[in-house]
């Protein structure tokens, strides 16, 4: 393969709500941590380990916004984007480095908004359909009876 690539996909909780930052220019940058969890059975112990990952989630102009408006602590959504990482100084002009996601796609998996709104209006079969599927209208697929030979 000679060609590289640089993606990411996470599934997790929102740890933090939507930090957001306006530029002159109108565009503007939105940024919260995610965590992810990793559960696994221990072979010498026989306990239940789980491990949190936490990540730095950055996303920009119109999708922070959206992020912004929908999104609260705890929320569940799907992030998809690359790596980048940037180099600082401290306080005391030492190199530091942060590695961030910057978001290129998302989806919203549950919302607590959206949860206490649903619960209260349909049963919970409904609510896990609207929220994992978008709504979108099926055309019927029409039979030709045509000499086909398959």
């Amino acid at each position: 393969m000679s060609g590289t690539l640089n993606k990411v996909m996470l599934i997790g909780h929102l740890g933090d709500e939507v930090k957001m930052h306006y530029f002159e220019g109108g565009g503007c940058i939105g940024r919260f941590p995610l965590a992810t969890n990793e559960t696994y059975t221990s072979k010498q112990t026989n306990e239940r380990i789980s491990n949190t990952e936490w990540h730095n989630i950055v996303v920009r102009n119109k999708g922070a916004e959206i992020c912004e408006k929908y999104l609260s602590k705890g929320d569940k959504v799907y992030i998809e984007g690359r790596l980048k990482t940037r180099k600082w100084q401290d306080d005391k002009g030492a190199d530091r480095y942060s590695t961030e996601i910057h978001c290129t796609d998302f989806t919203f998996l549950s919302t607590k908004k959206e949860s206490d709104t649903n619960a209260a209006n349909k049963p919970a079969a409904q609510n896990t359909n609207a929220a994992a599927k978008p709504s979108e209208t099926v055309k019927p697929v029409e039979e030709d009876n045509d000499d086909l030979p398959f």
